[in-house]
């Protein structure tokens, strides 16, 4: 066992050579940024007094960065759970580094920490403003139970970390879990993080609960997407409308990704320190400003009509100054998001050159 720090707290977790699902408890330190993200969001919605459920808590990182980051006033009470009791005693561990008391946290709001199967642990609730779904694989078993237990206007978050799957490596696997053909070709990851988002908004609607992107993202090993949830028939019935396919892939969906208001408003509150993050958010920002569905990647379209690959921001400049939105893509280091057409994309990179 070892201590680090992770944001404003500590935690003991097992040591590891490596990350994985064979550890006593599960860790991942990539995953940093994905929780740091969870902090910024839940401080830039204007939602207060939070009920927040926590079933696949780990070593109970994120709760307790939740405890020790968000606003005052965000947090009503706070549920970790974890099937496993090492998991669950390393949890009540790290309160004591924390020097933190389960049930009685004074302004942090109250804690529970559960021993229960993930899915009985949610049913067993009475609801909840946030869910955070984050396993280590796809997320799918555990999404009927959350929906169900998310109140009206609240805000569900899924991982899912089978990214093979979803990206065209495994399209079986995809066509099992997700109700969709992946692709494997450029935009490969963005089609899997539609095809996330469609599979979690069929689910939403058969419990008349409208689920909508407001915050999503590609990184790493795994895609993270934030919902907001409205209860209603009709708003299930657009919801429904924006699933389409893309380039032979799909169904998915076609509608937002992300709130632009909200991306700005968590690159505002972003600590200056925390370099990484920053980055990050600054490319979403602009790039959320562009609603096009797919983005283009520059090294497959100049290998396709021979032409010189250009430097990305002089073709950016070129762009802009021709009337189009465009912006550098967090998918790809390759690619650009734009609404300018193929032909016209082609016919300003073929002057460049």
């Amino acid at each position: 066992m070892k201590n680090i720090s992770e944001g404003k707290i500590k935690i003991e977790i097992y040591e590891q050579k490596k990350v994985s699902k064979e550890l006593p408890v599960f860790y991942n330190p990539l995953m940093e940024l994905n929780r740091t993200l969870s902090v910024l969001l839940l401080n830039a919605i204007n939602k207060h007094l939070m009920q927040i459920a926590l079933p696949l808590s780990g070593t109970g990182i994120r709760g307790l960065r939740f405890m020790f980051e968000l606003n005052e006033n965000k947090l009503r009470n706070i549920s970790f759970n974890d099937n496993s009791k090492e998991a669950v005693e390393l949890i009540k561990q790290n309160f004591k580094l924390n020097n933190l008391k389960h049930k009685a946290l004074a302004r942090k709001g109250f804690a529970y920490i559960e021993n229960q199967d993930a899915n009985l642990f949610l049913l067993n609730g009475t609801g909840f403003d946030y869910i955070d779904i984050d396993p280590f694989g796809p997320p799918t078993p555990f999404l009927d139970s959350a929906i169900k237990r998310l109140a009206r206007e609240g805000i569900l978050a899924v991982t899912a970390t089978d990214t093979s799957a979803l990206s065209g490596t495994y399209p079986k696997a995809c066509k099992r879990k997700y109700w969709a053909t992946p692709n494997r070709n450029a935009i490969m990851h963005e089609i899997g993080l539609r095809i996330l988002i469609r599979r979690v908004q069929l689910i939403g609607t058969a419990h008349q609960k409208a689920l909508t992107p407001i915050f999503s993202y590609s990184k790493n090993h795994y895609m993270r997407v934030f919902f907001s949830c409205i209860k209603s028939k009709e708003e299930c019935d657009k919801i429904i409308k924006q699933h389409n396919r893309l380039d032979n892939a799909g169904p998915l969906w076609v509608g937002q990704l992300w709130n632009h208001q909200l991306v700005k408003e968590m690159l505002k509150n972003c600590n200056e320190d925390n370099k990484e993050t920053k980055q990050f958010l600054t490319k979403l920002e602009l790039e959320s400003n562009i609603n096009q569905v797919g983005f283009y990647q520059l090294h497959t379209i100049c290998k396709k009509e021979q032409l010189p690959i250009p430097n990305f921001q002089l073709l950016i400049d070129k762009i802009k100054k021709a009337g189009f939105k465009v912006a550098r893509t967090h998918f790809s280091d390759k690619g650009i998001r734009s609404d300018v057409s193929y032909e016209e994309l082609v016919k300003i990179i073929t002057k460049l050159n």
